[in-house]
């Protein structure tokens, strides 16, 4: 399947790390923390810890960890579909198609749950047509992007001619909890709302990029080191210690395939998941020679994301040029699962 556009957007609400700290400092929830949270979460966000801003889509965010578990739930679903439209707009216009043109729409999203879902308030607000084939994603975490492109792939082998949009749109913040739990307090520094939509049809686009060979590990042993669970009524983020060294090992594996299969170009460029500092640090250690300054950008200026982040890194690493014949670019996804996942991003053969 041939990329024709891809398009990304950002809540308005854009806040520093020491901003994030004033607000934690004024928070209620500040009182339920021991002094060893309180000086965790300010060492992270006084600190350099690989994020400089990071952008949220709840109404007032300076109350988010005093908000019920309705009121987090109703911020999702107001502010999830207007995010995910905002960047499938965008990305028609980047192709030159108009909303009647989409065949299908899936949409993948982990931080809060809508049924119908993400999709059906996408199609009314974006006037999609009454038969465009619906299909949401749920349940695969910060990975999920990958997974829907790879679904998007079954669409057009079934449909060669159709038009197909993939959404990653995740309100991050709509799942901000705070307590003892150093990956709870972790997971509250690191993470930021975002989406990101993809445009892909049968035949090539004006880059002539195209995505293939996906691959999937799945490690459900360490499902339990990075998933959500439900505490009285609102999402929790469990983030163990060893998640770095776990998504290092599992990208490490998925490449290593890449790089032997059969009758492929070589990998010249690699776009990981930013996860965070310590994650990207230890694929580097691990991929040597791995370049994962997009990546770090990414991050950077807009935390981690969940799942619209790998398509943030491909964006900003397109702004610098594309995968040539001498080699290709492999994107890589992991998280909840454990899972992690990857593809190609190559120039037409």
């Amino acid at each position: 399947m041939y990329l024709h556009a891809l398009a990304t957007a950002l809540p308005p609400t854009m806040l520093t790390q020491a901003e994030c700290w004033d607000i934690v400092q004024r928070s209620e929830a500040r009182q339920r923390l021991n002094r060893r949270s309180v000086l965790t979460l300010q060492a992270i966000l006084r600190h350099d810890s690989g994020i400089s801003t990071r952008h949220f889509a709840m109404p007032d965010i300076s109350r988010v960890f005093s908000l019920t578990p309705d009121e987090l739930n109703e911020a999702f679903r107001v502010e999830a579909p207007r995010l995910a439209s905002r960047a499938l707009a965008s990305a028609l216009t980047k192709a030159g198609l108009a909303a009647d043109q989409v065949d299908a729409l899936l949409i993948c999203t982990c931080t809060g749950y809508l049924c119908p879902g993400v999709t059906s308030y996408v199609a009314e607000q974006l006037d999609l047509r009454t038969d465009v084939f619906l299909q949401d994603l749920v349940g695969l975490g910060c990975g999920a992007a990958i997974p829907g492109l790879r679904a998007a792939q079954a669409i057009l082998a079934a449909q060669p001619a159709a038009v197909v949009a993939c959404v990653a749109v995740e309100v991050c913040s709509a799942a901000f909890y705070l307590d003892d739990d150093p990956g709870v307090l972790v997971s509250a520094c690191l993470f930021g709302d975002g989406a990101a939509a993809t445009i892909w049809r049968g035949t090539p686009g004006p880059r002539a990029l195209r995505c293939s060979d996906f691959t999937t590990l799945h490690q459900p042993a360490h499902r339990d080191r990075i998933r959500f669970e439900m505490r009285g009524g609102k999402l929790r983020n469990l983030l163990d210690p060893a998640v770095p060294a776990l998504a290092a090992a599992a990208v490490d594996q998925l490449l290593a395939g890449e790089r032997t299969r059969p009758r492929a170009r070589p990998i010249s460029r690699l776009i990981a998941h930013v996860g965070g500092r310590d994650v990207l640090d230890a694929i580097e250690k691990s991929c040597a020679g791995c370049d994962l300054s997009a990546s770090r950008k990414v991050l950077r200026e807009c935390g981690n994301m969940s799942s619209p982040s790998v398509l943030f890194a491909l964006e900003r690493a397109l702004r610098d040029g594309s995968p040539d014949e001498k080699g290709d670019w492999w994107l890589t996804s992991f998280g909840a699962g454990f899972s992690a996942h990857g593809c190609r991003v190559g120039v037409v053969p």
